[in-house]
Parts: structure tokens; C-alpha cells; sequence
């Protein structure tokens, strides 16, 4: 996506070899008519699919997956917690998941009333990278019997293998920005 690709270039920032910080646009501070447009393009790439529900996990994939849900009828978002709360259900499917930028692993949660048998399930989030959160994500779908119609990703650093972890699984990914890697502090995109 070509309006998401520029918007990385001119406003995203290198940090080490790794990791590139998009916080003024995508994950800190949101830039909604960047969204808009991501919805509009995630909803082209999986029209053909039946969805009845949205799936990201806190906080970053809310917004995008917010927006994204109106291109699909509107349909309901649930977002995995990272954190217990007094006021969550107890009674919630699992999955531990290892964050590649918060170098350290943490339990996702979703109540059980939220993903149900026969749910089409599409997950979405703002990066792809080992994989890990998404691979969560698509336990705590196979956990409530739902289906996964698809991944749907804002930004995907391609030279780490989460793209094929979940392809492996024969789900279709979707990755609106490629990164193919970063050379001399410049952002390399796939075609």
C-alpha cells in the first residue's frame, strides 16, 4: 500500500538494526485517515471472505482493527488482554506469546464468550515480525472452535519468519507494508 509505505518513510524512525518506530502514526498516536484507507484496502484483499468478527491483541491492533470492523458490516472487535484484571471474566482461553520489541513473554486472554464455534475470525494487527502474537491469537481461535478467514497485518518486517509460521498453517496473510530490511538507515520495502 503505497500511502503506508510513504508515510513509513517520512515519518518512521530507524532504532538499532531491527526495529523501526512508527509511534506518530500507528501505535502511539493515530493518524485516522491513514486507517481509514488501511480498512478500505484490508477490505479489497479479503472481500471474498466470510467475517464475522475482528481479532487483534492490545493496544496497538484496537485502532486499526476498529476501523477496519466497518468495512466488514461493522462487525464486533475483540482485543486479547495482556494483563488480569478484577473485572475480567475468568473463564478465557490462553495463549503465551513472546514480544520481539518487549523482549519478554506474556500470557494473552480472551473470555470464552467472545470467540464461539463456527466465529470467522479475521486477526488483525499493526506488525508482523517472529509471528508470535499472531500465533496466539490463532490458538485462542482454534481453542473457541472458531475459524481463521485470514491475517491481516499494517507493517511486516519480511526478513523474520512469522509470514511463513502462518502460512505453514494455511492462513492466508495480507501485510500492507513489506519491509524486505534496512540498509544504510534506510527502510527497504518488497515491491
Amino acid at each position: 500500500m503505497k500511502l503506508l509505505k510513504n508515510k513509513i518513510l517520512s515519518a518512521g524512525n530507524l532504532i538499532g538494526k531491527d526495529v523501526i518506530k512508527v509511534d506518530n502514526f500507528l501505535n502511539h498516536q493515530i493518524d485516522i485517515e491513514l486507517f481509514n484507507e488501511m480498512g478500505k484496502e484490508f477490505q479489497k484483499r479479503f472481500k471474498n471472505k466470510e467475517i464475522n468478527k475482528i481479532l487483534t491483541v492490545e493496544a496497538s491492533g484496537i485502532g486499526i482493527a476498529c476501523i477496519v470492523a466497518q468495512y466488514f458490516n461493522n462487525c464486533p472487535v475483540v482485543f486479547a488482554k495482556k494483563h488480569e484484571a478484577v473485572n475480567m471474566d475468568m473463564d478465557t482461553y490462553e495463549s503465551e506469546v513472546y514480544s520481539f520489541t518487549k523482549k519478554k513473554s506474556y500470557k494473552v486472554r480472551v473470555s470464552k464468550k467472545f470467540i464461539n464455534e463456527g466465529d470467522k475470525i479475521l486477526i488483525i494487527d499493526d506488525f508482523l515480525a517472529n509471528g508470535q502474537a499472531v500465533l496466539g491469537l490463532a490458538n485462542i481461535v482454534k481453542q473457541g472452535s472458531g475459524e481463521i478467514a485470514g491475517v491481516g497485518i499494517a507493517i511486516e518486517k519480511s526478513f523474520q519468519e512469522g509470514r511463513k509460521k502462518i502460512e505453514d498453517l494455511g492462513i492466508q496473510v495480507e501485510s500492507l507494508a513489506r519491509i524486505k530490511g534496512f540498509e544504510n538507515n534506510t527502510i527497504i520495502f518488497h515491491e
